[in-house]
């Protein structure tokens, strides 16, 4: 039974939603902003600010759970959070994204806008 497990499963099994996931939020910390649809900005954007929270804490065990989410050959990516992303936001307490919706494709999905505040 699903009690209080409202994930979006978009049609992939459980891994292929982690893969997803981790490569919509590398994504978008390398560049800032990324072009997707409604419903996977909607679900990346708890993913990526429980990132960037655990980014402000530079820790060695902080740093250690974030690779362990992003993937290990991804520490330029890792590093940046750290440095230059985590540290725009020390003084907010989260809320770190912003989805801009920007209407419909021909194929009918919904499409949106992802980017870091």
């Amino acid at each position: 039974m699903r009690h209080h497990n409202q994930n979006r499963k978009f049609g992939r099994t459980r891994s292929q939603r982690t893969a997803l996931l981790r490569g919509l939020a590398l994504s978008l910390i390398e560049h800032g902003k990324i072009q997707t649809t409604e419903a996977k900005a909607k679900e990346l954007r708890p993913y990526v600010e429980k990132l960037i929270t655990k980014g402000k804490d530079d820790s060695v065990s902080s740093r250690r759970l974030v690779m362990s989410v992003l993937g290990e050959p991804h520490t330029d990516i890792v590093q940046k959070l750290f440095t230059d992303v985590a540290k725009r936001y020390t003084e907010r307490n989260g809320g770190y994204t912003r989805i801009i919706k920007l209407g419909e494709t021909r194929a009918g999905r919904r499409e949106a806008c992802i980017e870091l505040v």
